[in-house]
């Protein structure tokens, strides 16, 4: 018998009485036979692709296409049965079977299959039981009356809730429906007694187990029967990676605005450094002239002092005593927002912890007495600005734990102590409503708070923690609510104890041999004090670094050379330089004076130079002794010449 040829082969499918169909990879029809088309009186191209699903009885299509869309994917042969409208408009129930293809290279092609009319002897609603899509959907299948019960539902129901189909139709479905969502459901179903299709609704279903899980719905009501065929797809996962998103999201934006803040704040700090290095200018010179008023005042016979002049001595003091407390409050916004690396040294607590209480007494003194309780501690191995730092957030804390305007009920008490095993001890504690017990370990983690939304960035005692240790000490927390809050910092005792030449005090000279001195300062009002403080003295007074240049170069030359660091045009580096070249002689007679702002390149500077750095605002005897020093040590060095040379 002789094989039979394509040409035979077409022939047989065209003639077939199945309607026989195939689809490609991408699950769309490539091809139908002349059967298909006389059963559904449409043209070829309107069946490819998904355009035979335009024959399907609407609420078919959802059932044909998972069908068809899963066994894809499974590679599995298939029996489905749906209604397909005829060419006279009648739809008809056919079934169907589609069987996997592969290429002669063993490559999966698609699917083939056929179909055949079944209309005639089935019992419209008998006999879906034998529907095997039905029953093996992975998507939740179901035929619901308007009454509000399940008439039908797949095993994927069983597999997905635990419910078994007898319990899920023996109660109202709303029931199963979480409380939440019940009135979207509610209002779904509305439509759907219409006629109309639904989809996507969403909504949490009852699992045995207690728990819910998320559905998609697609569903289509018919008025006439008083059904809803539905497909509920699971979607709990995808829920919960949106969830889960959503909350890297908030976690994301919330580390930014924490960024943003930290940014902000280090940006604050550096202005806070400059504005202080201004203020230093003004001060030094209001400082040194009510310093020279008070001396001048002193030097007056007292016994025929009148009452004015009493008067204005005590004016005098009072201002004094405020340019004074405006310097210490300076020199803690100078000290404590240095942005640079760690730098350690041998320290008092006490001094920085006053500082700190400078910084911090705006927020205390309307909320609590301030009490200190100061016991003897070692020295430590620190950095100032960075414990000054923890200092500040602490007493910041413990001011915003008791309530405004209440100060003489409540209180901040400073303690200090000195432990067992010789280590400095420091608490700060407060007298506010405390921390709950169940949150009191996790004041230190980063980003949390008790505060109010808002209200601080919950980094403080993340950081603080941090940085005690790093200098190799500890923080703990105690607290009782109602009770308030106590905070405890133990830093190591120092290894060594600091440089006597660095601490002690200096000693004045009791003789006064007159110099010339030259003062360098873009800042005339300061030349003018300095001027006045050093009246003992030869004194040139210059503003510019380059005419102080050219007066040296003249042949003039100083015992001492007062100068600024930070001056425009060119500065104190940039004039110690050019004496080093030009006049290397003086260099060692070069005092500088600063506000305290200090450039990366001006550190390494004086890091890297030996000469003297006086501090604006000025101690005027310290100036005077500073003076006195060099100026000796300038006309000692001229003698040693002269005699070497002798």
């Amino acid at each position: 018998m002789a094989p039979i040829n394509v040409e035979q082969y077409r022939a047989l499918l065209e003639s077939a009485p199945t309607m026989i169909w195939r689809t490609g990879l991408d699950t769309g029809c490539d091809y139908v036979n002349a059967t298909w088309l006389a059963f559904t009186g449409r043209t070829f191209e309107q069946e490819l692709g998904q355009g035979w699903l335009e024959g399907a009885h609407p609420d078919d299509v959802v059932g044909c296409s998972v069908a068809l869309r899963e066994h894809f994917e499974l590679r599995q042969p298939f029996d489905i049965e749906f209604r397909l409208r005829r060419f006279d408009g009648v739809y008809r129930y056919v079934s169907g079977r589609g069987v996997p293809y592969y290429d002669d290279h063993g490559t999966f092609g698609g699917f083939i299959g056929g179909c055949v009319d079944i209309d005639e002897g089935r019992a419209r609603e008998g006999s879906s039981d034998t529907n095997d899509f039905f029953g093996m959907s992975l998507d939740n299948l179901c035929v619901a009356g308007f009454d509000g019960y399940f008439k039908r539902v797949n095993l994927s129901w069983t597999r997905t809730l635990g419910w078994t189909a007898s319990e899920l139709m023996s109660k109202p479905s709303l029931q199963f429906v979480h409380p939440d969502d019940r009135e979207a459901t509610l209002a779904g179903r509305e439509l759907l007694r219409g006629g109309s299709a639904l989809g996507p609704l969403v909504n949490r279903y009852l699992c045995k187990d207690g728990s819910y899980r998320w559905f998609e719905w697609r569903s289509v009501g018919h008025p006439e029967r008083g059904l809803v065929y539905a497909a509920a797809r699971d979607i709990t996962e995808q829920k919960l990676a949106e969830t889960r998103l959503t909350e890297a999201t908030k976690l994301q934006e919330k580390l930014q605005g924490q960024l943003i803040f930290a940014d902000r704040m280090a940006s604050v700090g550096t202005l806070a450094a400059g504005v202080a290095h201004e203020l230093n200018n003004p001060l030094a010179y209001v400082s040194g002239n009510i310093a020279m008023i008070l001396e001048e005042l002193g030097a007056l016979n007292t016994d025929s002092a009148s009452a004015p002049l009493t008067e204005l001595k005590e004016m005098a003091l009072q201002a004094q005593a405020g340019a004074e407390r405006i310097r210490k409050i300076v020199l803690g916004i100078k000290t404590f927002s240095r942005a640079e690396e760690e730098r350690r040294a041998t320290i008092d607590l006490l001094p920085v912890l006053e500082l700190s209480i400078s910084m911090a007494f705006h927020e205390i003194r309307q909320r609590a007495e301030l009490v200190r309780e100061y016991g003897l501690t070692p020295l430590v191995d620190a950095d100032e600005a960075r414990l000054g730092q923890v200092f500040i957030n602490l007493l910041v804390n413990a001011s915003q734990a008791l309530p405004e305007g209440q100060c003489e009920a409540n209180e901040v008490r400073i303690v200090t102590s000195t432990d067992a095993i010789g280590r400095a001890v420091i608490e700060i504690r407060d007298t506010g409503k405390g921390i709950p017990a169940a949150l009191l370990e996790r004041v230190f983690e980063p980003f949390f708070t008790t505060k109010p939304v808002g209200i601080g960035t919950g980094l403080g005692l993340s950081i603080c923690r941090n940085i005690v240790l790093g200098m190799g000490g500890e923080i703990t927390v105690a607290s009782a609510e109602g009770h308030g809050t106590t905070f405890r910092i133990v830093l190591p005792a120092a290894r060594a104890l600091p440089d006597t030449a660095v601490a002690s005090a200096p000693v004045s000279m009791p003789s006064v041999s007159r110099a010339a001195v030259l003062i360098v300062d873009d800042e005339p009002a300061i030349g003018i004090v300095l001027r006045r403080a050093l009246r003992d003295h030869d004194v040139t007074v210059l503003v510019r670094a380059r005419d102080a240049l050219e007066l040296i170069g003249s042949g003039q030359r100083f015992d001492v050379i007062l100068s600024d660091l930070m001056m425009p045009e060119m500065s104190g580096i940039g004039f110690y330089d050019q004496l080093a070249q030009h006049f290397p002689e003086l260099i060692e007679r070069v005092v500088f004076i600063s506000g305290g702002a200090f450039t990366p390149t001006t550190k390494s500077f004086l890091d890297r130079v030996p000469n003297e750095v006086l501090s604006k605002p000025f101690d005027l005897q310290l100036v005077r002794d500073t003076v006195r020093r060099v100026s000796d040590d300038a006309k000692q060095a001229v003698d040693e010449g002269r005699s070497a040379h002798s």
